[in-house]
């Protein structure tokens, strides 16, 4: 056992967590705006200056403020809020876009890209994956899947991130037991997923705006 703690120690140094690519990529932002916050967004590992959380679901957005990790807080839908454009340097929407139809995320991403100055990040499953609701919260059903090539051809780029798709199940739990050993194995693919998204469980898409 205490050898899987240290090769799981290990993974985590050589292989990094979604906050540690998102922290490189703003590391450029001064100002983000992160839709859908939810309770607990990496953004408050990623030292930014200034941002702003907007969250409908009211108990998500309490434990939001109480952790402090937004500078400023708006309860609102995000598919009807609107900002001035070049609002932001960055705009963020980490575990969104599977919570819309396609029209709706179409539409908030062209929304994204008119508020944002220097990028906008997408953080979403590789496809479709069931969720249904739970914390008694409607909007954490899925309604939509997004795919590497959908997002490239839009103007993303796009890496695979939480290692092979086929480890990981609803709620992007690990499927197989002992789960601390897949949960490294996973850990361990995600030196090819990164490259080669497709295969990954999580895709993670940067789009830079042209100045």
């Amino acid at each position: 056992m205490q050898f899987i703690k240290i090769l799981k120690s290990l993974c985590r140094h050589f292989f990094p967590r979604l906050f540690e690519y998102l922290r490189k990529e703003l590391s450029d932002c001064n100002t983000v705006l992160d839709l859908g916050c939810g309770y607990n967004s990496p953004i408050q590992y990623c030292n930014i200056p200034f941002s702003i959380g907007v969250e409908k679901f009211e108990p998500y957005l309490k434990e939001s403020k109480e952790k402090k990790i937004h500078n400023q807080y708006i309860k609102a839908d995000i598919t009807k809020i609107e900002f001035k454009p070049k609002s932001f340097d960055a705009v963020i929407a980490i575990d969104v876009l599977e919570h819309l139809s396609k029209e709706e995320g179409y539409e908030l991403l062209k929304r994204m890209e008119k508020w944002a100055r220097k990028k906008i990040i997408i953080f979403t499953p590789n496809g479709y994956v069931y969720q249904d609701d739970y914390d008694n919260n409607p909007l954490q059903e899925h309604k939509s899947g997004w795919n590497a090539e959908e997002l490239k051809k839009l103007g993303f780029k796009i890496f695979g991130v939480n290692g092979w798709k086929r480890l990981r199940g609803y709620r992007g739990k690990i499927k197989y037991k002992p789960i601390l050993f897949w949960r490294i194995i996973s850990d361990l693919t995600q030196k090819i997923t990164y490259r080669f998204p497709n295969l990954a469980f999580q895709l993670f898409a940067i789009k830079n705006q042209r100045r």
